[in-house]
């Protein structure tokens, strides 16, 4: 079902998870909240993640979760003792994504920006990578759930990969590419969300892509604990701060404030399958 057509903010890509929350995930919520938060999609980074994220969603009423491998963290799955072969860790994975608010298989995606995490030699982790990201892009098809995607200095590989599973419904996170790589996601027919780096003074570069979104495939996140955008910067990011972010995006289309957190909420909620607010 669709969220009721209601003015509030969706922090599409946070990580509640992360260890810079422990101890006041609840204070966190509730700041969020009472800043017009009403939906809030924690995003793994890997199988505790997870985990953690069916319980998180089951204790917030505002909190939806993800379910999946980060590119970077893909050595964790094979190095585990747990698992013996694909198949197990990604019977887990989809195990998890069945949880009643896990509502999307993330994030996913190549990252070819960070060395090798196991030693490998490059071309070797990148083609773990894709392999990786493939077998959830599938996943993500039977399970009929979106996907959230990381995407970092690999645009050569990532939308070949993507076009190779047009079933696959996409939003690439944390967007910062260039025009022509936004037209690709787009022509894909997938959406694209930016963080408080839209507000950076340097950004410009960022906004001028923004600006030539579609309105109805556009939606805004934090990356919490990361990037806080202006007039946060140096501090710990924190789902609240996604109203910054939404800002920059209304003046950037000449929009008021309250219109684009009706749009980007409406595209979270279509996108992710959030159930109406009471």
């Amino acid at each position: 079902m669709e969220a009721k057509n209601q003015e509030f903010l969706t922090d599409t890509h946070t990580h509640l998870g992360s260890s810079k929350f422990a101890g006041k995930r609840a204070e966190v919520v509730s700041r969020a909240e009472e800043n017009g938060v009403r939906r809030m999609i924690s995003i793994a980074c890997d199988l505790e993640d997870s985990r953690e994220n069916v319980g998180f969603s089951q204790r917030f009423d505002s909190v939806f979760g993800t379910a999946g491998v980060h590119p970077t963290y893909i050595h964790e799955i094979d190095g585990s003792r747990h698992f013996q072969n694909d198949s197990e860790w990604l019977d887990e994975i989809r195990e998890l994504s069945r949880g009643k608010k896990i509502c999307a298989i993330g994030e996913i995606g190549l990252d070819y920006f960070h060395p090798p995490q196991d030693g490998s030699e490059e071309s070797v982790w990148r083609s773990r990578q894709r392999e990786v990201f493939e077998q959830l892009l599938q996943l993500s098809i039977e399970e009929d759930l979106p996907t959230v995607i990381h995407q970092r200095n690999c645009s050569e590989d990532i939308f070949p990969v993507l076009a190779n599973f047009p079933k696959a419904k996409a939003v690439l996170h944390c967007f910062g590419g260039t025009t022509k790589e936004a037209e690709a996601a787009l022509e894909l027919g997938h959406y694209l969300s930016f963080t408080g780096i839209l507000t950076f003074p340097k950004a410009e570069e960022v906004r001028e892509v923004a600006r030539i979104i579609p309105l109805d495939r556009v939606m805004v996140e934090t990356d919490a604990p990361y990037l806080a955008p202006v007039p946060f910067r140096g501090k710990q990011c924190e789902p609240f701060m996604v109203k910054h972010t939404a800002a920059e995006l209304a003046r950037v289309h000449d929009l008021e404030d309250s219109e684009m957190a009706k749009i980007t909420s409406k595209n979270a909620c279509d996108f992710f399958k959030l159930p109406t607010l009471s």
